[in-house]
């Protein structure tokens, strides 16, 4: 594997610690800027809405710049979002830096997703992508306790700076590892034609149903297990970490096992993370809990490889922009389903319910895999379940 993607996971690292670390940040978030939890719970939908504009609109304006000088700015860009936000003295300015962030994350990923595929062949795609993927689950393991230690500690504003630093270092890191790279001869008028295929559609339809499953419980997991399970707030960023192991575990095994069998992949996941999110929203034993969040972990993120794998399967020759469509479709999830599980909460049905309504979206997920497997069967040129 190149040195490069490594480092471009290493990057991926400090975006998706921003990303995420929200998440075991907004009790104190709500308090300081004086909005309820599921306002500010908005902030991870801000992010996500900001990655579902951003990627496809940066894909298509870099398409032809150099991939290394562009990866660089989006970074700088990702810093001075930070800087504004950990000074930002209200609930607005914050959002709107999440926006921004979100805008210079979008693009990174796309950019990092098409430098990624040109340097690996077709045959380690699959474990490539676990690689600049696994950057969120050390984010998940190291990056969002972190960020939620120092926040309970020493105030979400120094979570943000904390960021700020460590995507500095990434940019070091990108400046001298990354080769520089183009897109070659490639038209925006060709990468477009990405969008009149249906199963593209079908794929991005899948990613965002997933997605959505996942965040419409992760995002609320720090109140889920505190005020229904009993867990006391100083275990919430161990318990996150161990979410980011089981991740850790679930994107390795999942990178191995999609570039052979995408669709079992996709169902053997999907299954386990309902198995996790029906105890999630049965139990109020916090020990039981807490072995439902690592399983929920695994099963979450080991079906990102093959979610990736698939779309770029169908895609032929577009890299560009169907790795920004995937990020784009996968933030459509981030941004449902936090907004989805708010609902829940303020209709009055209590934490419990986002697992729930993660329920609700992965039944959802399974039957457009369904449909997804009946087409491909159709196309005579994979099998669909192997």
């Amino acid at each position: 594997m190149p040195l490069a993607v490594f480092v471009l996971g290493l990057s991926v690292f400090a975006l998706g610690t921003s990303e995420f670390m929200i998440t075991g940040l907004l009790p104190g978030m709500a308090a300081d800027l004086h909005v309820s939890i599921p306002d500010a719970g908005l902030l991870i939908s801000a992010f996500a809405i900001g990655m579902v504009v951003g990627a496809p609109l940066l894909a298509i304006g870099t398409l032809r710049l150099p991939r290394r000088r562009t990866l660089l700015a989006l970074l700088v860009v990702f810093v001075a979002a930070h800087v504004v936000g950990a000074l930002a003295g209200s609930y607005a300015v914050l959002f709107a830096t999440r926006v921004v962030a979100a805008f210079a994350c979008a693009g990174f990923w796309a950019v990092a997703l098409a430098t990624t595929i040109a340097l690996v062949p077709a045959a380690r795609r699959g474990r490539a992508m676990a690689v600049l993927v696994g950057g969120l689950t050390v984010a998940n393991i190291a990056g969002v306790p972190a960020g939620t230690f120092l926040g309970q500690h020493a105030g979400w504003r120094t979570a943000f700076w904390a960021v700020a630093v460590v995507t500095v270092v990434a940019v070091a890191g990108v400046a001298l590892l990354v080769p520089e790279t183009t897109g070659g001869a490639v038209s925006v008028r060709g990468e477009l034609r990405l969008y009149r295929r249906g199963r593209v559609w079908l794929a991005l339809g899948v990613i965002a149903l997933a997605q959505a499953m996942i965040f419409a419980a992760f995002s609320y997991l720090a109140p889920l297990l505190t005020e229904t399970d009993g867990l006391s707030e100083g275990w919430v960023p161990g318990v996150l970490a161990l979410f980011g192991v089981g991740a850790l575990i679930g994107i390795s095994v999942g990178g191995r096992l999609a570039d052979r069998r995408p669709f079992a992949t996709l169902y053997g996941f999907l299954a386990l993370a309902l198995a996790a999110l029906l105890v999630l929203a049965l139990t109020t034993d916090a020990v039981v809990a807490v072995g439902a969040v690592l399983v929920f972990g695994v099963a979450g993120f080991g079906v990102n490889p093959a979610l990736n794998l698939r779309a770029y399967q169908v895609a032929g020759d577009a890299p560009t922009l169907v790795g920004a469509s995937t990020t784009a479709a996968f933030n459509v999830g981030n941004t449902a389903g936090p907004w989805l599980g708010g609902v829940a909460i303020g209709a009055g049905l209590g934490f419990p319910s986002v697992a729930w309504t993660g329920i609700a979206l992965g039944v959802a997920t399974l039957a457009a895999l369904t449909v997804a497997a009946a087409v491909q069967r159709g196309d005579d040129r994979e099998p669909a379940l192997v």
